[in-house]
């Protein structure tokens, strides 16, 4: 499907709109001024749409004829030309036809086009042209459901195509893989829903290549896996698919000019409601697609209705690329705590597990950190299970009895040998522990803490197989559960923690066309960020970057101040496939016996627990 495939710079765009809804009537007998401003309705009335379709829209979908079109253009602009038609004709299951032939734009093909498709000039210079294909096309489609990958990219070019001919839009009834998508699937499931993703996603037959007759095979498979995943919703008819799809109110629709000014640029955008209030603060790779989806349907979460119905005005920020773009969202997030956004307006939130200064040192669980600490971890209970884990690893006390500076041992009394009171201290023992006799304890938990040792680690993990072994699987489960959060914790800290005590790193990473996306880091934080567009010399404008950049001053605790969400946002940027160090003050490196040569223990771990 041409989705996310054209335009005029070669930048990949995809159109959210509402592309679900029917399009528009039937044809009339009435006059060419009528039928245009016919052609112009929101949608046809439901006698339309059901003259539209062969055997009605109270059908079974099963047998409801569908016809699923793919385009190919010259690219995404209402001047652009179709080059390319495929279409499947099915009923029953089953392909009762297809439909394919190029088409001769009248003009020549642009090279970033040519690139994507492979369709050259020189192969649409015989093709004939779109007055003597679209009345075939109407022949062959007419009477079924035209579904579409992005429906509005599609049926606007036919649409256009038969307008330019004086010839009247016979598809009343339209659906749109696209807004199926986004309903059906979670965002967990399906973060994108371009064609090949989704094509991925369900392991389909046919893979999509940019033609047009691949694609619409493409879409057929993908358009019964989406059904299958609503048949037992109590939807299996067109009409219940359109009450089950998302809709956009005239409210809504009426509010789409608030998207009209915005750039096809990666940015931030912001909602404001009738005080000059942020309402709700999102991230965009494109902006003006984004945040025209609010005003379409295609954004079906409740809260987001009342809050498109607030909104007076949509601000923005263009950035460079995405990660700018994720963590200027974070900030203005922590900046305006806006009240439709339910996530990341408290950056410095979360638990730390500290290792106490005190003269016999402990495992507490605090809000801020200190220089011994690993987390920040989201839920306290969780927390504090985990300093629990370290402290009965390492026998480190438990106890909150003050000890000062000039306290010689410490002793809280065990009640048998090799034993404690259920929620007594993790280091009872017989005899009062001196100094001497502790600090080794502490030593080991420190050398956890900065990855130098994981010897706590084996320790614990042997005692979950010593449960397990004993038969005792309900408290092997446990064990293994506190174990993976311990793991988790910690390989997330060191990792933060070896990118934050880094003064300055620059990072580069390709932006698809040949050109390069920057960020320049300083002490987790992301203090510049810029593009060298195919052409301009990389390290000029690295140069320039690094120069403008924001002075960042390291603070206190594992990741020096640096907010963890930021600092992990910027983090899995760096270390994608594709990222390249251009530039760095120390080197990126975690000590060789850290947390994070765990994962594949982990991984398992998490596997299990799965399954459970």
């Amino acid at each position: 499907m041409s989705v996310g495939r054209t335009s005029v710079r070669g930048v990949e765009q995809l159109t959210f709109t509402d592309s679900d809804l029917p399009e528009v009537g039937m044809p009339t007998h009435e006059s060419a001024a009528a039928r245009r401003r016919s052609r112009r309705t929101s949608s046809p009335t439901e006698a339309e749409l059901i003259a539209a379709v062969y055997g009605g829209i109270d059908q079974p979908l099963f047998e409801t004829p569908l016809v699923v079109v793919d385009l190919e253009t010259t690219g995404g602009a209402v001047t652009d030309a179709i080059t390319e038609i495929g279409a499947v004709r099915i009923q029953r299951g089953e392909v009762v036809g297809e439909f394919a032939t190029l088409v001769d734009p009248g003009r020549d093909i642009p090279p970033q086009i040519v690139t994507l498709t492979g369709i050259t000039t020189a192969m649409v210079t015989s093709a004939p042209t779109i007055a003597s294909v679209l009345p075939a096309f109407v022949e062959f489609a007419r009477g079924a459901v035209l579904v579409a990958h992005n429906a509005r990219f599609d049926t606007g070019f036919l649409r256009r195509g038969l307008q330019s001919l004086d010839l009247d839009w016979p598809f009343a009834a339209t659906l749109c893989t696209v807004a199926m998508a986004r309903r059906i699937l979670s965002r967990d499931e399906a973060p994108t829903v371009k064609l090949a993703a989704l094509a991925d996603l369900f392991d389909v037959a046919t893979r999509p290549t940019h033609r047009a007759l691949d694609d619409a095979r493409a879409t057929v498979e993908v358009f019964y896996r989406l059904l299958e995943r609503v048949g037992n919703r109590g939807v299996h008819t067109y009409r219940e698919l359109l009450e089950y799809l998302p809709r956009a109110t005239p409210a809504q629709r009426a509010k789409r000019h608030l998207a009209a000014a915005l750039p096809r640029r990666p940015g931030v955008y912001l909602f404001r409601g009738p005080a000059d209030e942020v309402l709700y603060v999102g991230t965009a790779v494109d902006l003006r697609r984004r945040v025209s989806s609010y005003f379409s349907g295609a954004e079906t979460r409740p809260r987001m209705s009342e809050m498109v119905a607030l909104a007076t005005r949509v601000d923005h920020v263009e950035c460079a690329h995405a990660l700018e773009a994720g963590v200027r969202e974070l900030r203005l997030l922590a900046a305006h705590t806006p009240a439709y956004n339910r996530r990341s307006k408290q950056p410095h939130k979360g638990w730390w597990i500290v290792l106490t200064s005190e003269r016999f040192p402990r495992l507490r669980v605090s809000r801020s950190p200190d220089a011994d600490c690993i987390g920040p971890v989201a839920n306290r209970v969780t927390a504090q299970a985990i300093a629990d884990q370290l402290s009965s690893a390492a026998q480190l006390r438990t106890c909150t009895t003050h000890l000062g500076s000039k306290t010689k041992h410490h002793w809280c009394p065990a009640e048998s040998p090799g034993a404690r009171a259920v929620g007594g201290c993790r280091a009872a023992s017989e005899v009062p522990q001196t100094l001497p006799d502790y600090l080794p304890r502490v030593s080991a938990v420190h050398a956890l803490l900065i990855g130098t040792s994981d010897d706590l680690l084996c320790t614990l993990r042997d005692q979950m197989n010593g449960y397990a072994a004993a038969e005792m699987f309900e408290t092997a489960a446990r064990h293994r559960d506190r174990l993976s959060a311990t793991i988790d914790a910690l390989a997330r800290c060191q990792r933060l923690h070896a990118m934050c005590s880094i003064a300055e790193l620059v990072v580069a990473r390709s932006d698809g066309a040949h050109g390069w996306e920057f960020a320049v880091v300083r002490h987790g934080r992301l203090a510049n960020a810029g593009v060298a567009r195919r052409g301009t010399a990389p390290m000029a404008v690295v140069d320039a970057l690094v120069s403008s950049a924001q002075t960042v001053t390291a603070d206190a605790g594992p990741l020096h101040g640096a907010p963890a969400e930021e600092a992990s946002l910027i983090y899995r940027w760096i270390t994608e496939p594709g990222a390249r160090i251009v530039a760095t003050s120390d080197a990126l490196s975690l000590p060789a016996r850290a947390a994070c040569r765990w994962e594949g223990w982990l991984s398992v771990a998490r596997g299990a627990r799965a399954i459970r």
